[in-house]
C-alpha cells in the first residue's frame, strides 16, 4: 500500500499523540506510590492487550496465523518488556522530566545501531550532526544535577532508551518487518502481560494491596489511552502516511514530559537542563529530518 503525504487531519492526530505520549511518565509516577513499576507494566500490558485483541477481532485483521515471526516476536516483546520496567523504575529516583529526556534518546541508539544491522538506512551527514547534538545534550543532563533528579534514574531512563532503540531494531532487522502491525504490537503487549507477574515475584516486589482512585485512573489511561488506542492510532497512521514525515513529531514528546513534569511535580528546570532539554530536541530533529528529493546528505 502507497503511503500519502502528511496533511492536516495525520498532522494534528499525530501532534496529539506525542502529547499523550509525553504526559506518560506523569502518569505513572502518579499511580507508583500503590502499583510498583513491574506490576504497572503488567497492568497496562494487559489492559492493553484486551483492546487490541478486540479492535483485531472486529477489524478481521488476520494476525493469529503462525508465519515465521514467532521467534522474533519474542525477542521484541522480551525487549518492550525489559524497556518499561526500567523506565517505570527509573521514575522512583529521578524526576519525571529527567525521565522523559532521557527516554527519548531511543533515536541515536536506533541510528547507531543501523550503521552495523540496516544497510540500507545510512545516516546522512546531517543525521550525525543531530546523533552529535543528542549526545552532547544527554551527556550535559548526566552531570547536570537537578533537584530531585538521581544518577540511578538517569541511568535507568537511559537504559530503557537503548532497549527501545533494540526494540526498533529487531524490528527493523527481522521478519517482523512484513508483519501486520497490529501483530507487532501484540507480540510486545502479550509478552509484557505475561512476562511482568513473574519478573515482579522475582525482584520481590509487593504485590498492590492498595489503589487510590487517582491510581486506577492511571492505570486505565495507561492500558486503554495509551496502549490499546494510542499506539493502534499509531500504527494506522504509519501505514496510510509517510514515516519521515511523521517521525518529525518526535521532538513534541519531551517537550511535553518536562512542561507537565514541572506543572505536575514543581520538577526544577535549571539552566543547565534546559540547554541539555534544546540540544536533544535539535539532535531529534535533525536525525529524523526527512531527506529532500535530489539531497545527498
Amino acid at each position: 500500500m502507497q503511503t500519502k503525504p502528511l496533511d492536516a487531519f495525520a498532522a494534528s492526530l499525530t501532534f496529539l499523540l506525542c502529547v499523550v505520549w509525553g504526559f506518560n511518565q506523569v502518569v505513572v509516577k502518579l499511580a507508583l506510590a500503590d502499583v510498583g513499576p513491574i506490576a504497572q507494566t503488567g497492568i497496562r500490558s494487559a489492559i492493553g492487550l484486551v483492546c487490541v485483541v478486540a479492535y483485531a477481532l472486529v477489524a478481521k485483521r488476520r494476525i493469529f496465523r503462525i508465519d515465521g515471526t514467532e521467534a522474533a516476536g519474542a525477542l521484541a516483546g522480551a525487549l518492550f518488556t525489559a524497556e518499561f520496567i526500567a523506565l517505570y523504575e527509573s521514575l522512583r529516583w529521578t524526576t519525571a522530566s529527567r525521565a522523559t529526556v532521557f527516554i527519548y534518546a531511543a533515536p541515536f541508539f536506533v541510528a547507531l545501531g543501523a550503521v552495523f544491522l540496516l544497510k540500507n538506512e545510512r545516516l546522512r551527514r546531517v543525521q550525525w550532526a543531530g546523533l552529535v547534538l543528542a549526545f552532547v545534550g544527554v551527556a550535559l543532563a548526566m552531570i547536570g544535577r537537578t533537584p530531585g533528579g538521581g544518577l540511578l534514574g538517569d541511568a535507568l531512563a537511559l537504559l530503557a532508551a537503548a532497549l527501545w532503540g533494540a526494540t526498533t531494531l529487531v524490528i527493523k532487522a527481522t521478519p517482523l518487518r512484513r508483519a501486520d502491525p497490529i501483530k507487532v504490537l501484540l507480540y510486545q503487549i502479550a509478552v509484557a502481560a505475561l512476562v511482568a507477574p513473574f519478573a515482579a515475584v522475582a525482584f520481590g516486589e509487593p504485590s498492590p494491596t492498595h489503589a487510590s482512585a487517582t491510581t486506577l485512573a492511571a492505570l486505565l489511561w495507561q492500558g486503554i489511552a495509551v496502549v490499546g488506542v494510542s499506539y493502534s492510532l499509531w500504527f494506522w497512521v504509519l501505514k496510510h502516511y509517510s514515516a519521515p514525515q511523521l517521525s518529525a513529531f518526535t521532538f513534541v514528546s519531551p517537550l511535553v514530559g518536562v512542561f507537565a513534569g514541572w506543572r505536575v511535580f514543581e520538577d526544577a528546570i535549571t539552566p543547565a537542563f534546559a540547554v541539555a532539554i534544546a540540544l536533544v530536541v535539535a539532535g531529534l530533529t535533525l536525525v529524523t529530518r526527512p531527506r529532500r528529493a535530489g539531497a545527498q546528505n
